[in-house]
């Protein structure tokens, strides 16, 4: 019997982004170095499959510093941690090695910056999510405040009207953030904001793919975790760039196959913790089903490259 025909738009950019690669190589850098156990405080990213496979080389995630040793490293997320966490870590005199996205660093820094410079901080983000934790824990209680809609903007009670500044967390929406940005600036108009804008390359790119090809499919998927707040922004991204039907999936097995019933051409995409293993996985279980054709459809290249730690650049990885 023959399989119906199915056309998979392929998003480029996708998956891995420059900060996720070097967070998963400082872990397994760190194995190398320092031999097993070796502790990561929370998930080092979003992606239940990496974080199983770097616990299968000896990784060991916690989600607070008190869960550690002090005779053996620690490592903090891509996410970002507050100041207090490295702080203890050099209390307890831990070997520690910080693996936060170099582009969350950078608003760390921007918020320190601006708050040097007698100004209140705005952060545009999601309430619990790591890294508004580590961001907003920069910088002491009450100097950083949260905003997530248009509307919080106009409930906003800060201290002085003239003297604020916003910083964003780095995995948003970009349509999002602008609505949000105007927000700000209609009702404050002398707030500072980033030179550059602070979602990170990876999200954007990851985003206009997302859109270019959106209303050409009938369904799309996204590979990624359900707590990966870039993933779950791309699905939000997919419908409202004009594809009916967007679902997030960890994995193959997780495909809601009758929701896909008479589609004929689908979009698939991935999040930037998300490795291309899985990408891989979700075509394959296509061309069981379909005759698949595929078709990449690439908006940006991507040649950013972050290094390690000082601390890790000795270290050789095999393979």
């Amino acid at each position: 019997m023959s399989k119906p025909n199915l056309q998979i738009y392929l998003a480029a950019p996708r998956g891995f982004c420059a900060g996720v690669d070097r967070a998963i190589k400082i872990v397994e850098m760190a194995l190398q170095k320092w031999g097993a156990p070796v502790y990561v405080r929370h998930e080092i990213v979003h992606n239940k499959f990496v974080v199983d496979g770097l616990r299968d080389k000896g990784a060991v995630f916690v989600e607070e510093l008190s869960d550690c040793p002090d005779d053996r490293p620690v490592i903090f997320s891509a996410h970002g941690v507050a100041k207090v966490v490295p702080a203890e870590a050099e209390r307890r005199e831990m070997i520690y090695v910080d693996a936060t996205c170099p582009l969350v660093s950078k608003v760390h820094i921007e918020a320190e910056r601006h708050s040097d410079a007698g100004l209140q901080i705005i952060m545009i983000g999601h309430a619990g999510h790591p890294e508004t934790i580590g961001t907003m824990g920069q910088l002491p209680e009450g100097e950083v405040l949260l905003v997530e809609t248009v509307e919080d903007v106009a409930t906003l009670k800060v201290r002085e009207e003239s003297k604020l500044a916003f910083v964003t967390q780095t995995t948003l929406s970009v349509d999002d953030t602008i609505d949000i940005v105007a927000a700000l600036n209609a009702r404050f108009p002398t707030i500072v904001g980033p030179h550059k804008e602070d979602i990170c390359y990876a999200t954007t790119n990851r985003q206009m793919a997302v859109k270019a090809m959106a209303a050409q499919c009938d369904a799309m998927l996204v590979v990624g975790a359900p707590n990966s707040s870039n993933s779950k922004r791309l699905v939000e991204v997919g419908t409202k760039a004009g594809c009916n039907y967007s679902q997030l999936v960890q994995r193959a097995k997780d495909i809601d196959w009758r929701a896909l019933e008479g589609i004929s051409s689908l979009g698939i995409t991935a999040g930037a913790s998300a490795p291309e293993v899985l990408v891989n996985e979700v075509i394959d279980a296509f061309r069981d089903k379909y005759d698949v054709a595929v078709e990449v459809v690439e908006t940006a290249v991507e040649r950013v490259n972050f290094k390690v730690p000082r601390v890790l650049r000795d270290v050789e990885i095999p393979g």
